[in-house]
C-alpha cells in the first residue's frame, strides 16, 4: 500500500497481541513505530529495527506529552496514531462510578489527549488516526455495560474528530473487530485457539475468530494513500457478526472458560 514507507506511527496498546500484529505490519510496510503500553516487559520485547518503546499510562497527561516528544526525538515526525489500548474493566449493572470513570478515561479520553498532543505533527504531515471500536458498540450484551458504552462513544468520537480535523488534512477512521485471537481470548481459554473458534463460530459468518493480522491489514489500509478519500467511517472486521445478529440473550464470553 502506498504512503506508508518512511512514515512514523504511535501505537498505544502495541504490546498486546493485536497491537503487535499492527506493529509488524507497519514495519513490513516501511513505517517506523513507537509502541506505547503499560506492559513494559512485552513492550520492550518488540524493540528492534524501526521499533521503539515508551512505557505510557494514557490516564497521565504528562506521560502522553512525553510519549509524543520521545517519538519526535527518536523518529523526527509523527504520521499515524493507532489507538489499540483499552480497558476491559466491566461489572455491568453493578459497575461503580470509579469503574465507569476508569473505563472512559482509558478507552476514550486517553486517545483524545494523545490526539491533542500530536495534533500539530499530524497536521504538518497530513496524517491519519485509527481508533478501535468493537462489535460491542452496536448490540446489547448481557452483563456488559462499560466496554460496549465506551466503544460506542469511540465511534461517535471518530465522526467528530473526522469533522473537525479534516480542515487540517487529518483523516480519522475506526476499525471494529469481531472476536479476535487476542490477549483476552488467550487468557480466558488458556491458549486454546481451537476452543475459541468453536465458541465463536455461531456468532460469525466466517465460523471462527479473526487473526490479529486481519485486523492489522484494515488498519494499514486506513493509514495508506489508498484510503485518501476515507474519513469518518468504521470498518467492521467482524466476520459477518453485525450482519447476522441479533446478540443472544445469554452471556457468551463465559463459554470460553468452561
Amino acid at each position: 500500500m502506498r504512503g506508508l514507507d518512511g512514515k512514523v506511527a504511535i501505537v498505544p496498546g502495541g504490546a498486546t497481541r493485536i497491537g503487535a500484529a499492527i506493529v509488524k505490519a507497519f514495519r513490513d510496510a516501511g513505517t517506523r513505530v513507537m509502541v506505547a503500553d503499560i506492559n513494559a516487559e512485552a513492550g520492550r520485547a518488540l524493540v528492534g529495527d524501526g521499533v521503539a518503546f515508551r512505557e505510557t499510562d494514557l490516564r497521565d497527561d504528562n506521560a502522553i506529552a512525553a510519549l509524543v516528544e520521545a517519538t519526535k526525538e527518536q523518529f523526527g515526525r509523527i504520521d499515524f496514531l493507532v489507538n489499540v489500548a483499552c480497558s476491559y474493566l466491566d461489572n455491568g449493572i453493578e459497575s461503580t462510578r470509579a469503574e465507569w470513570l476508569e473505563s472512559l478515561d482509558v478507552n476514550v479520553v486517553g486517545s483524545v489527549m494523545l490526539m491533542q498532543a500530536a495534533r500539530a505533527e499530524l497536521a504538518r504531515n497530513r496524517g491519519a488516526i485509527v481508533n478501535f471500536g468493537s462489535i460491542s458498540s452496536r448490540v446489547a450484551q448481557t452483563g456488559r455495560w462499560l466496554y460496549p458504552v465506551s466503544k460506542a462513544a469511540i465511534l461517535q468520537l471518530t465522526r467528530n474528530q473526522a469533522m473537525d480535523l479534516a480542515p487540517e488534512g487529518i483523516r480519522v477512521n475506526a476499525v471494529s473487530p469481531g472476536w479476535t485471537w487476542s490477549n483476552i481470548m488467550d487468557e480466558l481459554t488458556g491458549g486454546d485457539r481451537e476452543k475459541t473458534d468453536r465458541v465463536a463460530a455461531p456468532f460469525h459468518l466466517m465460523g471462527r475468530v479473526a487473526d490479529p493480522e486481519e485486523v492489522a491489514a484494515a488498519v494499514l489500509f486506513l493509514c495508506s494513500d489508498e484510503a485518501g478519500f476515507v474519513t469518518g467511517t468504521d470498518i467492521r472486521v467482524d466476520g459477518g457478526y453485525t450482519a447476522m445478529g441479533p446478540e443472544r440473550a445469554e452471556p457468551a464470553i463465559p463459554l470460553l472458560m468452561e
